[in-house]
């Protein structure tokens, strides 16, 4: 059987491909590990080799190389150990929610409500007021909250509703949700689920993949973000960031056999101009 790996930064993952019959498998992981076994079906034995060669001719272009039977490079007698990993910084301060504070997040978060449907700075003012009330919560989970988990949760909603009902811009509702508990941003992509595949929405719902929700957060509030407005992060402060985010998640893209370069090509921008600028980014 044929194998091909990928060593390179904190990459270090194999691909294995065979056929029998009209069956094409792929055997993918990260090296030292068993890895995951898929199987796909063709109508003939020639779709199936069609589909092998393929496949064989992308991974080569991605940057694989073929090895021996044993899984060790011709020219390389072992892989480099993966360099450890610089644990990702705290989203939040540390801070112990009063009754107070819990008080004053409610209400700002109400005043954000009442202002949807205003003009866009009243909104964006708004927001900024709601999230540093958040963040002096200390990362709770607004559902354990009475005075929260109601109102905030309505605000969610209206991520996605008709523009008419008044929206909650999306990088202000990643904003709020940066400064709690990740347990809210799982609940907030439920209830997005009924928007379109593409744009910022189908962007985060493709970050959820990974199946690493604080991963997914993080990286759909960086893509969601417009450095260069008011308030926003400049662009090396944004480039900062992402530089401490992008090994975890290129690890948890090997680990599935993946690339960051195929996870981007995944996304569909659609006619959101800055997320595909914030897209092309990501692989500088």
């Amino acid at each position: 059987m044929r194998r091909f790996e990928f060593v390179e930064g904190t990459s270090s993952k194999f691909w294995q491909p065979e056929v029998q019959g009209n069956v094409f498998i792929v055997t993918f992981g990260r090296i030292g590990t068993a890895g995951q076994r898929k199987e796909k079906a063709f109508a003939d034995a020639a779709g199936a080799q069609k589909e092998y060669d393929k496949k064989v001719a992308e991974k080569v272009r991605e940057g694989y190389q073929e090895v021996t039977e044993g899984g060790a490079p011709a020219a390389v007698a072992a892989p480099a150990a993966a360099p450890k990993q610089t644990p990702l910084p705290r989203r939040v301060p540390v801070a112990t929610p009063t009754q107070a504070t819990l008080d004053a997040a409610a209400e700002a978060l109400a005043g954000l409500r009442a202002r949807l449907g205003w003009r866009s700075w009243e909104v964006t003012s708004r927001a900024r007021r709601a999230r540093r009330a958040l963040r002096a919560l200390g990362g709770v989970d607004p559902a354990a909250h009475a005075q929260l988990g109601p109102v905030f949760e309505a605000l969610m909603k209206r991520v996605v509703a008709a523009p008419k009902e008044g929206r909650l811009p999306l990088r202000h509702a990643l904003g709020l949700l940066s400064e709690l508990d990740v347990a809210a941003f799982r609940r907030a992509v439920e209830l997005w689920r009924s928007a379109p595949e593409s744009g910022e929405l189908g962007m985060v719902r493709r970050a959820d993949s990974l199946g690493e929700p604080e991963l997914a957060l993080r990286l759909g509030l960086l893509l969601a973000e417009r450095p260069g407005f008011k308030g926003s992060a400049s662009e090396d402060g944004w480039a900062k960031r992402w530089g401490q985010l992008r090994p975890h998640v290129e690890k948890k893209l090997s680990e599935s056999g993946g690339s960051l370069s195929e996870w981007v090509k995944g996304v569909s921008a659609g006619s959101e101009t800055p997320l595909a600028g914030r897209l092309s980014r990501l692989e500088a």
